[in-house]
Order: structure tokens, then sequence, then C-alpha cells
């Protein structure tokens, strides 16, 4: 009887077993592996000099630990430089004068953002993914809760076009080349106009419009030369730069009058 109880017990604990062990419908499971992302950046500090026109960045990834089988990659690659405050201001006639009349303040806004990928983003995934992602310009440029009327899409489709028109904002859906299916090239131009600072680059790499790695990198914009003491100077040691630049201009100004001193 008691043998007979126990193998009762055991049979009806199995099933609890087996229902434990099984995925609950409605939640993704997370892959047991998954691509990895190698990346190479040419550069990774820029120094500006006073001939400075601009520099070009060579990115380079290999996806590792890709699947069995045959996968076509898809790939974006975001660079945004620091943040910062920004006003936009709208110039309105006023009889025979031009004043700025209505304006708008935006806080934490990349000073540059650049999009690149193998081809148009809204190919490569959908909307809501973009945005869930910040993939894109306008999803780059965040939501303003704290200033009034900051979201007024004329005033943002003005800050966008600004900085389009700077060569600081741009989109490039052929600067990522692909060299073989699971390695690939992206070119980053940055302008002679780059904000000093640092910057993030953001790579994901999608196939059939699901996100499979994802991967970061930055690199930083600073002065060089003469120009990197002058500055570091001027911000480390105000008052030092204050003496130093009076006593060149007095100096300076002395010998001026030396030279051209008539007799």
């Amino acid at each position: 009887m008691r043998r007979a109880i126990a193998a009762l017990l055991i049979l009806a604990c199995v099933p609890l077993a087996f229902a434990q062990q099984r995925p609950v419908s409605g939640v993704q499971q997370k892959p047991v592996e998954a691509e990895k992302l190698i990346a190479s950046l040419s550069r990774d500090r820029i120094l500006i000099q006073s001939q400075f026109a601009g520099e070009t960045l060579a990115l380079f990834v290999v996806v590792a630990d890709p699947p069995l089988g045959k996968s076509v990659y898809d790939a974006v690659v975001t660079v945004r430089g620091p943040r910062g405050a920004v006003s936009v201001r709208r110039k309105m006639q006023s009889g025979p004068l031009w004043l700025n009349l209505d304006n708008r303040k935006y806080i934490a806004i990349p000073a540059f953002l650049a999009v690149l990928a193998n081809r148009d983003a809204a190919s490569i995934a959908s909307e809501e993914v973009r945005e869930d992602l910040r993939i894109g310009i306008q999803s780059q440029i965040p939501q303003q809760t704290a200033v009034r009327g900051a979201n007024d899409p004329e005033f943002r489709a003005a800050l966008q076009r600004i900085r389009e028109n700077q060569n600081l904002f741009y989109e490039e859906f052929d600067a990522v080349n692909f060299i073989t299916p699971n390695v690939f090239r992206a070119a980053i131009h940055l302008p002679g106009t780059a904000p000093l600072g640092k910057y993030d680059i953001d790579i994901a790499v999608f196939n059939a419009g699901v996100l499979h790695a994802r991967r970061s990198l930055a690199f930083t914009v600073e002065k060089g030369g003469v120009e990197q003491v002058v500055y570091r100077l001027a911000h480390v040691f105000p008052v030092a730069y204050g003496i130093l630049t009076a006593l060149i201009a007095l100096f300076f100004g002395w010998l001026a009058s030396v030279i051209f001193r008539r007799d």
C-alpha cells in the first residue's frame, strides 16, 4: 500500500516539473548564443590646429560568432558629439528692422550628429524599433519637458536645418560598406567646425529588422600644438593667462614705439 501511494506521488510530481521548465507564453526568451561585435577605429584622438579643415575616420567592424547558415546583416552607425544647450531664434520684420522677437531653448542637444547606414534606415527596421533604439536625427533630439514651447515642430525643424547647413547634422545611407557578409567599414566625416569634446559611436547590427548586436566606442576632439597650450592656459589658469596677455600687449606696444619713433 505504501509503495503504491509513493508511486502515485512521484507520477503526480513529474508533470509539475515539466510545467516549471516550460517557457511562459508572451515572454521573449533571450537567445543562448548571440553575435558579438569587434570594432576598431582608425584614430581615437583628433588634434585640431589652426589649419584644420576636417577629418575622416575609418571604422571597421567584424560580426563575430554568426549563426550557422547565411545571414544578411544591416548596420547603422550613430555618431554623437558633446551635448549642450542651444537657442533657436526667429527673426521677424518690425518696420524697417529685423528683430529676434521669438526664441526657443533646447537642452542636451548633440553638437554633432551623424547617422550612417548601408541603406535607408526605414528599410532596415520599423519605425517603432528605430524610435526605441533612437536611430535617426529626429530621435536624437530629445523632447523638451522643462522649456515652454520647445517642442514646437517649426522650431525643431529649424534647429535641424541650421545644424545641417553647418554640416554638423547629416545622414548618409551609403556610408557603410560590407566588405564580406560579416565585416563592414564606415566612413565618419568631421567638418572643420567640429566642436571640441568627446564623441560617442553607437553601432547596431540588424538581421531581418531585428537587432542582433550592439557596441559602443568613443573618440575625442581636442586642440593640438600651440593652440592646445594657449587653450589649457586660458581655461586652467585664467588669471595668469590674463596677466601674460597684458604683458605681451605692453611689450609689443613698447617695441612698436621704439621702432617707429621719430628723432
